[in-house]
């Protein structure tokens, strides 16, 4: 299924029913009198999320998203039926933006949170209600409320506990089937994954956390090169960074230059993003050369601390169960001081 994470939509609530202006004429009442009732309420265009949705893909091809409008009151003082809401179902993670001011609507990062992103007009008052000593035959009514329009835009942000981050072909798509059970596509050339993927790494009785395999960047990815920001805000939500480098022999730059080009979109892209935890880990170590891996293991624990940094090999699996616990640690730390 292709994968979308931003879509543009009209919306539109229905117009809340007018009161009626109706009298009773009933043949053996000779004073009859105001009976108009009133409208019914307009529908609300709500936004739910639903967490068996993972694009906004079925998004794409609706643009225009209308409630049904209430319908005006009638004699007998028969107050009109309530429009119905229109409801927008979009994946975990979705926030809802008003596309005229940029203003953000809603941020939806639960299964079933709903937020009403246009509201109904309100319903018509009938002339009954003005119905007086003085004014025993009122002409007079209130119509209902008018209808509210508004363009929005819609990006969906994946909701994960670990975001990976590493140039094309540092073998992200790898490791996150390692660790867990995702089977995202993999092929030893760049850019193999062209959409974010999430994986769920379990923990046995303590529990789970979810990895989001970014899709590589490239530098001037802020300002929208390659894949640009598109999928860099998909690591918004993440507590930890995994910071993958290529140890492998293929690569043409050392691994402290690729490093620093994607710490330095980062910086540019978000500077509170940049300063999430990170642990780096240096992958491909076990067909890497030996002095490299130890020159460059100096470097990044000079550079970000020992602690912070692993060897790992996703496909002779050494190094992996470390990195499991690490980062699961991580996490809960992360969780408890939320």
């Amino acid at each position: 299924m292709r994968f979308v994470d931003e879509v543009r939509i009209h919306v539109s609530s229905g117009k809340g029913g007018d009161g009626a202006i109706t009298f009773r004429r009933e043949k053996y009442v000779p004073f009859g009198g105001p009976d108009g009732g009133d409208g019914g309420r307009g529908g609300d265009v709500v936004v739910v999320s639903d967490e068996g949705r993972s694009s906004l893909l079925e998004l794409r091809g609706k643009a225009i998203w209308k409630a049904q409008a209430g319908i005006a009151g009638s004699g007998r003082q028969k107050t009109g039926a309530v429009g119905a809401d229109c409801c927008i179902r979009v994946p975990v993670g979705t926030q809802v933006f008003d596309e005229a001011t940029g203003e953000l609507i809603a941020d939806l990062v639960a299964h079933e949170q709903r937020a009403v992103v246009a509201a109904g007009g309100s319903a018509g008052k009938g002339n009954v209600h003005f119905k007086s000593s003085r004014n025993q035959a009122p002409r007079k009514n209130i119509p209902g409320g008018p209808s509210v329009q508004r363009r929005l835009r819609l990006e969906l942000k994946l909701m994960a506990d670990v975001g990976l981050l590493g140039f094309p072909n540092a073998g992200k798509s790898t490791m996150v089937s390692a660790l867990s059970a995702a089977r995202p596509k993999v092929a030893d050339y760049p850019f193999t994954t062209l959409v974010p993927s999430l994986g769920v790494v379990d923990m046995g009785m303590d529990g789970s956390f979810v990895v989001a395999d970014i899709p590589g960047l490239i530098r001037g990815a802020a300002e929208g090169a390659g894949l640009g920001h598109r999928f860099l805000r998909h690591l918004g939500r993440t507590r930890q960074l995994l910071h993958l480098v290529s140890m492998g022999p293929d690569e043409l730059d050392p691994p402290e230059v690729r490093y620093q080009a994607i710490r330095d979109e980062l910086v540019a892209f978000d500077q509170e993003l940049s300063e999430r935890p990170e642990l780096v880990v240096l992958t491909k170590a076990d067909v890497a050369d030996v002095e490299a891996v130890r020159a460059a293991g100096r470097w990044f624990a000079e550079r970000v601390g020992r602690e912070h940094v692993l060897l790992a090999s996703a496909v002779s699996g050494a190094g992996l169960n470390r990195l499991k616990h690490t980062l699961w640690t991580r996490v809960k730390r992360a969780k408890a001081a939320e």
